[in-house]
């Protein structure tokens, strides 16, 4: 589609409040969603304690909210989605750039998950290795093919389990209990809080403050 190459030609930028932003620009969310959240908000803290359950990074700059366009790995797909439907949905949100020294790797970034990604069934697994998708592991993917000689957001360890313990936490149990599949304790991911905390972005904007944040 003509309005996803305009962006390699010349900069876009939409003015949102006191701020503008741009392609690339990853936007963290608290979403409030119950037991999954709070799982996913409990084992890793985010920027000044921010508790963050999604992440999605901007793919087209338009004239406004409403038509500046998001991708995010949520339901049941890889999707896009406007800035505006995105903040409805909870707009405890504050927003990271790529710092300038790595802004060379947002076109292949960004082409990769527009054209690779989109329409990728939802990683309801958590499995980073397979052609299923959850919300940091597109961006992470996007940014690895524009240069896999760098690694912006690390892969760690994953856990499952209730903080100072050996247990999952209840949620885990039932939900991989339900997808037929062992819960992957100690496997390689990452998650919307870890990446907030990546010194390779600046946070540029706060919506309002996630639950947590300083």
């Amino acid at each position: 589609m003509n309005r996803y190459i305009l962006f390699f030609l010349i900069p876009f930028f939409i003015s949102c409040t006191k701020q503008s932003f741009q392609v690339g620009d990853i936007f963290f969310q608290d979403l409030d969603c119950g037991p999954p959240c709070e799982a996913i908000e409990a084992v890793t803290s985010g920027y000044q304690g921010a508790q963050l359950s999604h992440c999605a990074i901007i793919t087209y700059v338009g004239s406004s909210e409403h038509d500046t366009i998001l991708t995010e790995a949520i339901g049941e797909e890889v999707t896009e989605t406007t800035l505006s439907d995105f903040l409805n949905r909870n707009n405890k949100v504050f927003v990271g750039r790529l710092k300038e020294e790595y802004q060379y790797m947002i076109p292949d970034a960004i082409a990769h998950i527009q054209n690779n990604l989109t329409g990728k069934p939802y990683d309801y697994i958590f499995d980073i290795t397979d052609d299923t998708y959850y919300c940091s592991e597109i961006i992470y993917e996007g940014l690895k093919v524009a240069d896999d000689t760098q690694e912006l957001f690390a892969l760690n360890p994953m856990t499952f389990n209730e903080p100072g313990t050996n247990t999952p936490f209840i949620h885990w149990v039932d939900y991989y209990e339900d997808l037929g599949y062992p819960i992957p304790e100690g496997e390689l991911g990452l998650n919307p809080g870890g990446m907030s905390q990546s010194k390779a972005i600046d946070i540029v904007y706060v919506y309002e403050k996630p639950t947590g944040m300083q």
